[in-house]
């Protein structure tokens, strides 16, 4: 049984290239099981309250300190449930859209999505992959001016998924990429 997590960031619908390109990609996986995330509604920013609750043991969080980590522990579920993520995502203003970036803040939890060692930081969600593509509307990707893809290899990479395909709008794979 595989499971995949379908991540769509793109503000556009119709007309959107990333999300025909990022349904086609998940077509092609044959999953099992596919959760479905969009983000064009946007998701909440970190704010005192969140951040104070991941520094608060479990047992000794608050009502308000547990709903404000309670999406953030609804979308960490979905990426631990997952074997493959599939990011279809559009580049505004040369990087990522706004409510991509706050997935990532969500879901970026330490002692939860990574841990810190003696040598450093180290990704908790390993052994999965990760399959994005990016409609940039003529920013070729990997450029100056690209500081959407090396971003999100870093990020997954941070958080132990290593495994990073970058496809361009026309499905393909973008290799002169900063890991």
């Amino acid at each position: 049984m595989t499971t995949l997590l379908h991540i769509d960031a793109s503000a556009r619908f119709a007309d959107s290239t990333s999300r025909k390109a990022s349904a086609a990609i998940v077509a092609e996986q044959g999953a099992d099981t596919v959760i479905r995330r969009d983000l064009a509604e946007g998701l909440p920013f970190l704010d005192e309250t969140f951040t104070s609750a991941t520094f608060t043991p479990p047992e000794n969080r608050t009502a308000a300190q547990n709903a404000a980590l309670a999406l953030s522990d609804t979308l960490v579920a979905e990426l631990q449930a997952a074997d493959t993520i599939v990011i279809g995502t559009a580049m505004y203003n040369f990087a990522l859209p706004a409510s991509l970036k706050a997935w990532i803040d969500q879901i970026g939890r330490a002692g939860v999505t990574f841990h810190y060692t003696e040598t450093g930081p180290q990704g908790l969600l390993n052994g999965k992959k990760a399959i994005i593509t990016i409609a940039t509307g003529g920013t070729p990707l990997g450029s100056d001016f690209d500081f959407a893809s090396s971003y999100l290899r870093f990020i997954l990479g941070f958080v132990g998924i290593t495994d990073v395909t970058i496809l361009d709008k026309d499905g393909n794979a973008v290799t002169a990429l900063a890991a």
